[in-house]
């Protein structure tokens, strides 16, 4: 899909415009995350309890887009700290008088936290656990008495607790539902497709592909909580679930329709465009469209390709939120574990365990012997920065040291020119509001930006809220922001020297493994069906435009080359523009709907096998269908795998094509 003018011309400037561009629950995430962190602020600054800073950032991991999983999350987040912090008053005892055993204690608890953090179903929240669980042992360093020893880790179990109970409080009176949340992201797909119907090169086409690519995304979650708040009636949630079934497969035919050049179609476009900005209306309002008639005002010269794609919207459209008849329920599968399958086979748990602790224990030992608590948030940083592979360790470092340098030259400015003239504690609370605004509308957006957010919030705080009251020290400032670089540098050299992960050892298996469900599209003839494998489809897709653009942030030694991303980047354009074809395609009822199939799976058996690409097959059926609109999309398929397994020269010239 080709980009609009404007965004060739200035491609960095409007992708972060893009990426910072308001969608509906962005401003309400925002507006709730400041509110946290000031009633936060509130707290801490009455009952002074020691590193304030610290308190209020965790709020930033305790709050989700919906009220239902805020709460929940929260509970988990105070239920396992309350676990880790009995565990760690046991080894009080023993390690309070012994660093090289009060060492070793955070070494082991750091480890088995980040091994459960990459092999359990602890992923969302290890890392956090182990950080506070590990700072909780640090803190014992500084006391040399049970008393204050308890009352430390006491402490550290409020550093949770504070900003969960708020973070439910704040959720249950304000939060939005999952049953709304769903109505408006579904809203906000029709009109971005409304706009790209009217203007091709909107300036909102670069956020509908990324609606496009996203597939379902939090949809089926939200759809699920909403059950389980007995917020809707099962058929109400049931229409919604096809709802967003039919708008992920709409997206794609809007994105075949707005790619075909030509003029007969414009007063369908514009009237499909009308129809959209309706629907989207009626989900904003809480309901869901049903009996929608769209009727294609046609040329009679209009191309054949553009008949079926205004044909095939228009059979969508007509059933778009109408449930299907419910099923036999599926046969009964083994409930998966707490552990990952491979947890305890896969070397890789254990490797990004050992090398994240690796890197915290450095950084410990090393402002340990230096005498410098105040780079203390190396320590820290280290585990808010780890993970699983090279490219994105170094992508979060990357976005973390520039959310870091921004966060800390506010935090400086804020120290020399506004702290002087705070006077109370609701002062503080808007400055500390304002900033968490800021964040969370950046932490709201893409994961490519998101972590920026993150660390300019951590910097932030930790640089203006020093103590229990206004403080304008700025070597505490320098110290925690030369501890966050310097923690940085560590991850970075650990994760890119010992053990490294390169992103490029999934793309080809998940190549196959997307080639293979658009086999099951042509196969398919339940029509829900077919438009729930698309949704499954786009979001696979989008996932391998991501990992493909990790590639560019891996070293040398383990970077994939730059022809072997052409090929794969010409692969995933060659998958992309046949999505529509197949959605055109009355492919399953006929012979050559399985021929098709065939043909996808052929190729997902040769990326599988690793050999040359498959001859094409000389079915007759096939041949029957010359002009068919999958036919040239999916001989350039066949050729873009071809070309991953020929020299670099074939993958470089069939991308230059």
């Amino acid at each position: 899909m080709a980009a609009p003018a404007d965004e060739r011309r200035f491609p960095v400037a409007r992708r972060v415009l893009g990426l910072l561009a308001p969608f509906p629950e962005r401003a309400e995430f925002a507006v709730r995350l400041a509110l946290i962190c000031a009633l936060t602020t509130l707290v801490v600054e009455i009952y002074q309890t020691p590193e304030p800073a610290l308190t209020i950032y965790v709020a930033l991991f305790v709050i989700k887009p919906d009220r239902a999983s805020s709460v929940l999350v929260s509970l988990v987040f105070v239920l396992l700290i309350t676990i880790i912090i009995g565990a760690v008053l046991l080894l009080t005892t023993v390690v309070i008088d012994r660093p090289l055993w009060r060492v070793a204690a955070i070494a082991l608890l750091s480890f088995c936290l980040l091994f459960a953090a990459s092999a359990s179903k602890l992923k969302p929240v290890g890392s956090i656990i182990a950080l506070i669980a590990g700072y909780a042992l640090d803190v014992l360093g500084t006391a040399h008495i049970g008393e204050i020893a308890t009352r430390a880790l006491l402490y550290a179990w409020l550093f949770v607790a504070i900003p969960a109970a708020i973070s439910i409080v704040v959720n249950l009176l304000i939060g939005p539902s999952p049953r709304r949340l769903t109505g408006q992201a579904l809203a906000h797909r029709l009109r971005l497709a409304a706009a790209v119907l009217r203007d091709p090169g909107d300036r909102r086409r670069g956020a509908f592909a990324d609606c496009l690519h996203e597939g379902l995304g939090e949809i089926p979650a939200w759809l699920r909580l909403a059950g389980a708040e007995r917020t809707a009636t099962a058929a109400a949630l049931a229409s919604l679930a096809q709802a967003a079934r039919s708008t992920c497969a709409l997206l794609a035919l809007v994105d075949v329709v707005i790619g075909m050049t030509g003029t007969e179609d414009a007063a369908s476009r514009r009237a499909l465009a009308a129809c959209l900005d309706e629907m989207a209306g009626i989900l904003a309002r809480g309901r869901y469209p049903l009996d929608i008639a769209f009727d294609p005002d046609l040329a009679p010269d209009t191309p054949p390709a553009t008949i079926a794609a205004f044909a095939a919207i228009r059979d969508l459209l007509a059933s778009f939120a109408v449930a299907p008849a419910p099923e036999p329920p599926p046969a009964a599968t083994a409930k998966s574990g707490f552990f990952a399958p491979d947890a305890f086979t896969n070397p890789l748990h254990v490797q990004y365990a050992l090398k994240a602790t690796a890197a915290a224990m450095f950084c410990y030992v090393t402002y340990s012997l230096l005498d410098w608590p105040g780079i203390h948030t190396c320590f820290i940083t280290c585990y808010i920065v780890s993970l699983g592979t090279t490219a994105e360790t170094i992508e979060k470092l990357t976005l973390r040291i520039l959310g870091c340098l921004i966060g800390a030259a506010l935090g400086l400015a804020a120290i020399v020119f506004v702290m002087p003239g705070v006077t109370s504690i609701g002062e503080l609370m808007a400055i500390v509001a304002g900033m968490a605004f800021v964040s969370g509308w950046i932490a709201a957006g893409s994961p490519r930006i998101s972590y920026v957010g993150f660390q300019l919030a951590f910097a932030f705080f930790l640089s203006v809220v020093q103590g229990s009251g206004p403080e304008f020290d700025l070597t505490i400032a320098r110290d925690r922001v030369i501890g966050i670089l310097f923690g940085n540098l560590v991850v970075t050299l650990i994760f890119t020297q010992v053990w490294p992960v390169t992103v490029a050892t999934r793309v080809d298996p998940a190549i196959a493994a997307l080639l293979r469900k658009f086999a099951s599209l042509a196969r398919e003839g339940v029509t829900w069906k077919r438009w729930a494998l698309a949704a499954e489809a786009q979001a696979a897709a989008g996932a391998l435009e991501q990992d493909l653009a990790l590639a560019s942030y891996e070293p040398l030694p383990i970077r994939p080359t730059r022809t072997w991303t052409e090929c794969r980047e010409g692969v995933l354009m060659a998958i992309d523009a046949c999505q529509g074809p197949l959605l055109l395609e009355g492919l399953p009822d006929r012979p050559f709907g399985r021929d098709v199939a065939r043909r996808l799976d052929r190729l997902a058996d040769t990326l599988d096998a690793g050999g040359p690409a498959p001859e094409t097959i000389a079915a007759r059926t096939w041949e029957a269908q010359p002009n068919a609109p999958i036919t040239i999309p999916l001989a350039r398929l066949e050729h873009a795998v071809a070309c991953m397994n020929e020299d670099a020269q074939a993958g470089a010239d069939y991308v230059a094509a």
